[in-house]
């Protein structure tokens, strides 16, 4: 596998590394209107439709924007103005939902466990049957937070089992781990182009049975993020309604591509996991040490404690990486201090190898003896 040498490798949750041929496409102009165009969108609708399990009742409906504007779009689409929603929180990502909620004037309830601590359906299966007036659910897949991975087959039964809809954030899972709509209950699943499908920031996307979607019309509180009124139009002529972001459209329409030659969720999900055990295990040796056990660990990003010894500051650190060309990525725990290392992107494991010796290197010039969060 060949990557970019002139530019940083990017081991963090995206944006992030991409190939050559993704930036190379990049380069051309599209008509927004053209044939040509529109017949990208429709390869690229069904693409992703495809990945989520595929199946006819299943449409993809992209909005502008980061995936942030997917979640926002998905759960002002889905979540009926006088609806109420359970948020299931490990982090921040779905302190992000909350605040979305928020500000969308939903009615919402939070159930919430600690940052390395997956939900517990049946806390949830009970919180469902004494609130009748909940009518949806909505997770994060893989809280890139900490880098943990919810059970969300699990939870799905269980919010099924209490006969209400489920919506996901698989920002941070979509096309390198499996989740399939076919097998997995639930209404919606938002996703974006820059995570494990190694596209360009521009454009984020909810994956979502045409069945529930058609009852949405009137619950979206933005025409921009009307995923309704979205899908109705891209249906009609195959065309987005406002200007769309052509050249992040093409990119992502080659990473698809790129998507399949490596073998799919399958194939895409073995590299991270491969690059993850190689970054574990290097780290380890030096003395770090991760946040979750592995059996809790996504192969996606990895959350790493600050080491205690005084040599160590983290900008320094992170300078001095950046420099050697291995850009990583801030803590955002509540509750320790860290920093994360991403796995995922244009990547394999000669690249982790190299940031590992780069870490190596940089912690010696720091003068930086004791990596562990603790006092030896």
């Amino acid at each position: 596998m060949t990557t970019d040498i002139e530019s940083p490798y990017l081991l963090t949750p995206g944006p992030l590394t991409t190939s050559s041929e993704t930036k190379q496409v990049m380069l051309r102009d599209w008509g927004s209107r053209d044939a040509a165009f529109i017949r990208i969108n429709r390869e690229l609708r069904a693409h992703v439709v495809s990945i989520a399990g595929g199946g006819d009742d299943l449409t993809c409906v992209p909005v502008q924007g980061s995936g942030t504007f997917a979640v926002e779009a998905m759960l002002a689409g889905f979540v009926p103005r006088d609806g109420k929603i359970l948020l299931v929180i490990n982090g921040a990502y779905g302190h992000r939902m909350a605040k979305i909620c928020d500000y969308l004037g939903r009615d919402f309830l939070i159930y919430e466990t600690p940052e390395d601590t997956p939900p517990d359906p049946a806390a949830i299966s009970d919180r469902l049957a004494v609130d009748s007036k909940i009518t949806h659910v909505a997770i994060v897949h893989c809280e890139t937070t900490s880098g943990i991975l919810n059970p969300i087959e699990a939870v799905a039964a269980a919010v099924a089992g209490q006969g209400r809809r489920l919506l996901i954030d698989a920002m941070s899972s979509f096309g390198a781990l499996p989740l399939d709509m076919g097998q997995v209950a639930c209404d919606a699943v938002a996703a974006s182009a820059n995570k494990c499908l190694e596209g360009v920031p521009g454009i984020g996307f909810v994956v979502c049975r045409e069945a529930a979607l058609s009852k949405t019309k009137g619950n979206a509180h933005s025409l921009s993020l009307d995923l309704y009124d979205q899908w109705h139009a891209m249906e009609g002529n195959g065309q987005w309604r406002f200007t769309p972001p052509t050249h992040v459209v093409a990119a992502l329409h080659q990473a698809l591509a790129e998507h399949v030659a490596e073998g799919g969720v399958a194939g895409r999900g073995a590299r991270y996991r491969r690059n993850c055990d190689v970054l574990v295990a290097g780290m380890r040796a030096m003395g770090f040490e991760t946040l979750l056990p592995d059996a809790l660990q996504a192969p996606i990003i990895v959350t790493f404690h600050m080491p205690i010894d005084p040599a160590f500051n983290f900008q320094v650190f992170y300078d001095r990486l950046a420099a050697k060309g291995y850009v990583i990525y801030p803590g955002k725990l509540a509750a320790a201090d860290s920093f994360r290392i991403g796995c995922i992107g244009r990547l394999d494991e000669t690249v982790i190898g190299g940031a590992v010796d780069a870490i190596r290197e940089t912690l010696k010039q720091m003068g930086v003896q004791r990596c562990g969060p603790l006092a030896a």
